[in-house]
C-alpha cells in the first residue's frame, strides 16, 4: 500500500484570499513580499540575494503564488514539474486549528472568541488563574508579542511569581512563566487545569509558554511549549486513516492541535529536529500509513517578529532539506507541502495574515490543480491512500 506524508510550513502564505479584507490583510502576501525584498537587496541578513528556493519553485512554487495573487515573484519563474496549485480556506479564521483541522477535512463550524487589545481578561478569569496557580494576581492582561512581553515583565514575574497573560489578533490564551523560578510542570499544569474553561467560550487555544534566563537580555523561550487546543468538531483526516487500521505519525505540534486524536506516533522539537524525526519515519513509517508534519517557525520566529531575512533564510533552509525528504520517498508515495494560514514578515502588526496558501505535490508527476479547497487536501490524501473520504472536500489527484 501507498504512504501519504502532509508538511505544513506554518504562515506560508502566497496572498490572494478572497475574503482578505475583511480580516484587514488586502495586498498581504507573504511568499511574494519576501521574495520582492530579497530580490531588491533588503533581506541580506546572513544570507544575500535572491530567494534561493529553486527545488520548492520547481515544484510549482512561484506558479503557485502568481495564480492566488498574480503579485510578481522575482527569481521564482520556473516551469513546475509537480503537482501545484493554491487553496482557499472557507473557516472564518486565519489560526492554527482552523488552517490544520480545515487541510483535514474539517472547517471550522462556529467563530472563534478574541479578546480585546487592552484590558483583555474578565474578572472572573483572572481569578481562575490565581485559584489555580496560587498567586495573588497576573502580569500583562493585554495582546502582545510573546517575546517582546517577557522581557518587558519577565523580571517581574521572577519577583512576584505571577504568570504573564496575554493574548494577539488571534483566538488564544497564553501564559508565559519561568520554567525554573515557576516552574514547568506548575506551568503546564495551569494551562491544562484553565483550558475547558476557555474552550468552552471558543477561545481556540491555551498556549504555555516556558523561559529561561536571569534578565531581559538573557530570556529565550523553550521548546517545551504545550499548546491546549479546543478538539476538533469531528473526526478528521488522523481519524479516517486510525480507523481504517492505518499508522498516524503527528510531527511537530500536530499532536497539540488534534488533541492526540487519531495518532499512532507523536514527535516534537524544534525545525530541525523535527526535520531529523520526519526523515527518521519516512524510512521506518509502514505500508498505508499518513505522517502529518507541522514546522512552525517560520511563524514563531520570523513571520510574527517581522523579520524578512530570518524568514527567507529558513525557507532556503527548508529548500535544500527538500532534497533529502524526497530522495528517501519509495516509488507510491505522495508527499503533499502547503500552509495553514499567511504572517507577512513585510506586515503591518504582528499577527497572522488572511492568505491562500500554495498546494505542492511529489509522486504524481507534473499536475497543474489550480485553485483548490483546503478540504481537497484532505480528500486526495484519503483517495491516495484508498480510505474513505469523510469530509466535504474533493480529490484534485
Amino acid at each position: 500500500m501507498s504512504r501519504a506524508f502532509l508538511i505544513v510550513l506554518d504562515s506560508v502564505g502566497c496572498g490572494g484570499a478572497p475574503d482578505a479584507e475583511a480580516f484587514g490583510d488586502l495586498g498581504a502576501n507573504t511568499l511574494a513580499h519576501i521574495a520582492q525584498v530579497c530580490a531588491d537587496g533588503r533581506a541580506d541578513v546572513e544570507r544575500s540575494g535572491a530567494l534561493s528556493v529553486n527545488l520548492l519553485d520547481e515544484l510549482g512554487l512561484g506558479a503557485a503564488i502568481r495564480l492566488a495573487s498574480a503579485d510578481e515573484t522575482p527569481g521564482l519563474i520556473a516551469e513546475p514539474q509537480g503537482l501545484w496549485g493554491a487553496a482557499t480556506e472557507v473557516s472564518n479564521g486565519k489560526d492554527t486549528p482552523s488552517g490544520h483541522w480545515e487541510l483535514a477535512g474539517v472547517p471550522v463550524p462556529w467563530d472563534w472568541h478574541f479578546f480585546p487589545q487592552k484590558e483583555s481578561f474578565s474578572e472572573e478569569l483572572i481569578a481562575k488563574v490565581c485559584e489555580i496557580a496560587k498567586v495573588d494576581g497576573i502580569l500583562g492582561n493585554e495582546a502582545a508579542s510573546g517575546t517582546e512581553i517577557i522581557a518587558r515583565l519577565g523580571e517581574e514575574h521572577i519577583k512576584t511569581g505571577n504568570p504573564i497573560c496575554y493574548t494577539s489578533s488571534d483566538s488564544v490564551f497564553q501564559i508565559a512563566a519561568h520554567e525554573d523560578s515557576f516552574g514547568l510542570q506548575r506551568l503546564l499544569h495551569l494551562c491544562e487545569t484553565i483550558a475547558p474553561l476557555l474552550h468552552e467560550m471558543k477561545v481556540g487555544r491555551v498556549i504555555a509558554r516556558p523561559f529561561t534566563g536571569t534578565n531581559a537580555h538573557y530570556f529565550r523561550r523553550t521548546t517545551n511549549r504545550r499548546d491546549y487546543a479546543v478538539a476538533p468538531p469531528a473526526p478528521t483526516l488522523l481519524d479516517w486513516v486510525h480507523d481504517a487500521g492505518r499508522k498516524t505519525y503527528a510531527i511537530g505540534k500536530i499532536g497539540d492541535i488534534f488533541s492526540g486524536r487519531g495518532i499512532s506516533n507523536s514527535r516534537k522539537g524544534n525545525d530541525a529536529e523535527l526535520l531529523n524525526h520526519l526523515l527518521e519515519v519516512i524510512e521506518s513509517a509502514e505500508d498505508g500509513s499518513f505522517t502529518f508534519a507541522n514546522f512552525v517557525e517560520f511563524d514563531s520566529l520570523y513571520g510574527h517578529r517581522r523579520d524578512v531575512a530570518g524568514y527567507a533564510k529558513h525557507l532556503e533552509w527548508f529548500n535544500i532539506k527538500l532534497s533529502e525528504i524526497v530522495s528517501r520517498m519509495k516509488p507510491d508515495d505522495l508527499l503533499l507541502i502547503t500552509a495553514d494560514h499567511g504572517n507577512d514578515p513585510t506586515w503591518h502588526g504582528t499577527d497572522h495574515t488572511r492568505e491562500r496558501v500554495p498546494v505542492l505535490g511529489v509522486g504524481v508527476g507534473q499536475k497543474p490543480v489550480g485553485l483548490v479547497a483546503f478540504s481537497d487536501v484532505s480528500a486526495s490524501i484519503a483517495a491516495h491512500l484508498g480510505i474513505p473520504n469523510k469530509g466535504p472536500g474533493k480529490s484534485f489527484l
